[in-house]
This record gives C-alpha cells, structure tokens and sequence, in this order.
C-alpha cells in the first residue's frame, strides 16, 4: 500500500484502487470538500505524474476519457482548488510522492490497463438528492426530476413562467461553464424537442452563474444528471433486432473472470516483463522497478 497525507488532502493506493480525501486546509475547494472521498479504480487511470516546483508541487491523475461523469460534464474546467484529481505536495514530501507515482505506475503497468477512452462511466458520480443554490436560482436532482427555482434576482422574462421540473427522460444533454472574466457561466440542460439559443440569463432551462463561491457546486448536479444520461461514447440508436455493445464497467463479480493474482499468474507475469526487457520494451530501470512490484504480491 502507498499513502501520501498532506494538508491538502490524503491519497491512499491499494493496487486496485486509489482513494482520494480532501484535507481541511482552507486552500481546498468548496467542491472538493463537498463531494467528500472518492474512490477510483486502477482501471479509470491513463497516467499519473508529479511536478515539483521549488516550494511546493503537484501530483495530478490522469483519467480515461469518458471515465468520470464528472469530467465528462465540466469539460476540463474546474479551476485548481476544486480538481479533486489534482493534489499540493510539499517540497520536503517529494520522495514519499515519487515513491506513490511509482506503485501507480508499477501497477498499471502490470495489469495491462489501456489509456484509451472508454465506453462506459467507471465511476458513479455525486450521489443524490442533491441540491444547490448560486447564481439567479437553484437546481435539485432527485435522480430522476430536475427541478430549477428562481430567486430575486432572476430576469423576470425567465421567473415568470415559475419554477421548473424537468424529467431526465427528456434531457438530451448537461452543460456547466464557470464564469470567466467578464463573461457570466451557467448550468443548462438541453430538452429534447425543445431547442433554444437564449443566452442564460433568459433559458428557463439554465440556470445563470456569476463567479460566487458555491458556483463550481452546480458542476455537482451536472455531474449527478450526467452520470444518468447515456454515455456519449455509447453507439447511436440501433435498427430494430440490434441490440448495443455492453458499456465497459467496473468487473461485476457475477460475470467477470476471476481475477489473476495467484503464485502462478505472477510467475507468467514476471516471465511476460523479462521478454518485455529483452526485446527493449522496457528499460532497466523499469523492469526492476516492475519485478519488485510483482516479488511483493507474491
């Protein structure tokens, strides 16, 4: 096992899964607080790296594509203090954070996992009922209706009409943008049959963010919508008598094989790493570091 605790939160990795906690420093962000531990599965990651900088670095995780619902939704957007896939290291905890990128590595190395994107969400995304309130209203979702409220200080062309409810049968698709500069963001959601341009301000169907502090909280409930919608990677409609390819998803253990971690799967595994080395896929420094990681199952 490698852990790593730092005021900005701890990562704990067991060789299948990566538990991620924020810490309780105030430079951690509201979102990172509130959607709490997450756990991730070696499967979900395509890499793992370590900047050092000369006070302080980072270690950043790097998903699949399409394997979080969460990053699905925001696109790349959440700012520093709220990507949870981001951690502050201290300068004088470099050797424990290179030690925790190596087992990262060790591991998806060995067990083959690809860095290509995936079909299916492998990781569940916020929990619900969820809901929040920032910018001109509020957004709640119970898992299968969205309802949005207005407050105040909504545009009134948009509050007259009341509050809504949408069912997610009907959503096409979930978007999220921070405010930026001078522009304000947004939570919307597409309707089917119901196509708008209306900017945010006036979209029954958005709510319109300003740049607060609980604006990166409606990524939360995009995240929660998307996380229940079809996966974008998935195949279109399919004629009648066809039916779609199985999502990829976390092993099942009523279905999935048996997993290889017995005396002689890693005998086999150790002789696959020699070949490996041999044939200069991997140099010698990783293919030390790749049998020690295997001598330590065994």
């Amino acid at each position: 096992m490698a852990e790593i605790i730092q005021k900005d939160g701890t990562w704990v990795f067991d060789g299948d899964t990566l538990r991620l906690t924020p810490g309780r420093d105030k430079g951690v962000g509201l979102l990172r607080r509130t959607l709490g531990e997450l756990t991730v599965p070696l499967s979900a990651l395509a890499g793992i790296s370590l900047e050092q900088g000369r006070k302080a670095g980072r270690l950043r995780l790097r998903l699949r594509e399409g394997a979080d619902p969460l990053l699905q939704a925001t696109g790349g957007r959440l700012t520093e203090p709220h990507d949870p896939y981001q951690l502050i290291v201290e300068s004088d905890r470099y050797g424990v954070a290179e030690y925790f990128t190596e087992e990262v590595r060790n591991a998806l190395l060995l067990d083959q996992v690809p860095s290509d994107p995936v079909s299916g969400y492998l990781l569940p995304g916020p929990s619900v009922p969820l809901s929040v309130a920032a910018g001109d209203g509020s957004a709640s979702f119970d898992g299968e209706r969205i309802h949005l409220e207005w407050n105040w200080k909504t545009e009134d062309s948009k509050s007259a009409a009341g509050a809504r409810a949408l069912a997610l049968s009907d959503i096409t698709a979930v978007e999220w943008l921070p405010a930026g500069g001078l522009e304000n963001g947004y939570l919307r959601f597409l309707v089917r049959h119901a196509p708008t341009k209306a900017p945010a301000k006036y979209d029954p169907n958005a709510v319109e963010l300003w740049g607060f502090k609980k604006d990166p909280l409606m990524a939360l409930v995009a995240a929660a919508v998307q996380a229940r919608l079809p996966h974008p990677a998935a195949a279109p409609a399919l004629g009648a008598g066809k039916r779609p390819a199985e999502p990829e998803t976390p092993a099942d253990v009523s279905t999935a094989p048996a997993r290889e971690d017995d005396h002689d799967a890693l005998l086999r595994r150790l002789r696959e790493l020699g070949e490996l080395h041999r044939a200069g896929v991997l140099t010698d420094e990783e293919f030390t570091l790749a049998k020690q990681a295997v001598l330590r199952r065994m």
